[in-house]
């Protein structure tokens, strides 16, 4: 009797997997490569973007630096949806994009500007970047994402590497319990808003859940209005200047290229990118304001970079 009839799907089994396997492995792996350099360039230009809030915040108050600079990237988003004729989001994205803009573009923004003004800048590194490690535990607990080992072992590193880092860079007795707070408080909401943006992706493409989330933190921080006005005209242009790049840059494209690489990765994974961000910052002020780092700083940036490196790598399959 011939049973190769019977069974004509048995046959050859090992000629249809493996090619199919090969297929979905060479597409994740150009996902993986278009989201990490997606959040490459969000790295950067937020890493830039304290070189520009240095330079904006003696001019502007708190309030009015978050809602100059959201209410810039506002305009520039609308200008690209109206273009690329973008529908509103579906129902089902709302509840994402409207606690994203509330606590990541609205109350993180004002939280951390104020906050910076109780402390230096290397303390409030430290307490911001609690921030990942909150989007990592949420996103374990909430998402149902989990807790791999490689990730929570990066993390500890770069967490390492930023206190290191902002311990090099701190000015002693500086900090005062209020700034303290306030960035705490900032860390929390960035890391909430991060979790809350990730089902709201589901639905929604990037460009509309950080364009919808720009709209709701400006409206968020339009009580600050009248401060903006009375700073505006007294203000130096340079000043102006880096609130506007704060929105186009920093803001309206870091925000989406982020939104990009969180729909194709993890939101743990995406949160201990952003542990690159001290190293980028100290290669920035070297190069553009000749701010020569002292070696415990550089030996922190490296220590940061290299739990984001640990971060991403895979378990090697036994």
């Amino acid at each position: 009797m011939d049973h190769k009839a019977d069974h004509p799907a048995t046959e050859h089994p090992a000629t249809d997997h493996p090619a199919t396997d090969h297929r979905d492995a060479d597409r994740r792996a150009a996902l993986d490569k278009r989201a990490l350099a997606a959040a490459a360039v969000t790295v950067v230009l937020w890493a830039s973007a304290f070189v520009s809030i240095r330079a904006a915040a003696p001019h502007y108050a708190p309030g009015a630096l978050a809602l100059g600079r959201l209410l810039t990237a506002s305009l520039a988003l609308a200008v690209v949806v109206l273009v690329k004729r973008v529908p509103l989001p579906p129902r089902q994205a709302w509840p994402g994009i409207l606690t994203s803009g509330l606590l990541w573009f609205g109350l993180y923004m004002v939280a951390l500007n104020w906050g910076e003004q109780g402390v230096d800048a290397g303390t409030a590194a430290m307490v911001v970047n609690i921030g990942p490690i909150v989007i990592a535990l949420l996103g374990g607990w909430l998402l149902r994402e989990g807790f791999p080992p490689m990730l929570l072992a990066g993390m500890a590193v770069s967490f390492a590497g930023a206190a290191v880092v902002g311990l090099s860079t701190s000015d002693s007795g500086s900090a005062s319990l209020g700034g303290v707070l306030l960035c705490l408080l900032a860390a929390l909401a960035y890391g909430a808003g991060v979790v809350s943006q990730k089902p709201a992706l589901t639905y929604a493409t990037p460009l509309q859940v950080t364009t919808y989330g720009c709209f709701v933190g400006t409206a968020v921080t339009l009580p600050f209005a009248w401060q903006l006005l009375a700073q505006l005209p007294g203000a130096p242009l340079t000043a102006t200047l880096n609130m506007v790049y704060l929105g186009l840059f920093p803001t309206a494209l870091a925000f989406t290229t982020w939104t990009y690489a969180l729909s194709r990765t993890t939101a743990g994974k995406m949160g201990a990118t952003t542990y690159a961000v001290p190293a980028v910052v100290i290669l920035i002020a070297w190069t553009a304001l000749n701010e020569v780092p002292a070696p415990l700083t550089l030996l922190g940036g490296a220590i940061c970079l290299t739990g984001v490196a640990i971060s991403r790598k895979r378990r090697t399959p036994r």
